[in-house]
């Protein structure tokens, strides 16, 4: 499978993102986070080797995410993600 541009700059992106972004970007798409679940969100990502594009992966994560911020707001990031994936 060919990864193109685009993904390798979102996977990187993701995976170098900081919590001030994450919570930049959560603000315009109404997603509540807390400084301290962006700081762990952010270190997440940090840390784990995925690919967004990747159905399978982007579950897994948003699992993760979930045990960090509750189930709802996993599931808005989830959908936000779909979104820029799509």
């Amino acid at each position: 499978m060919q990864v193109s541009i685009f993904e390798n700059i979102i996977n990187y992106k993701l995976k170098t993102i900081t919590s001030d972004e994450l919570l930049k970007y959560a603000n315009p798409f109404n997603i509540s986070l807390s400084k301290n679940q962006a700081e762990k969100i952010a270190q997440y990502l940090r840390s784990t080797r995925l690919n967004i594009f990747q159905d399978s992966e982007r579950a897994q994560m948003i699992k993760d995410i979930a045990k960090i911020t509750g189930p709802e707001t996993a599931r808005e990031i989830n959908k936000l993600f779909i979104t820029f994936t799509k």
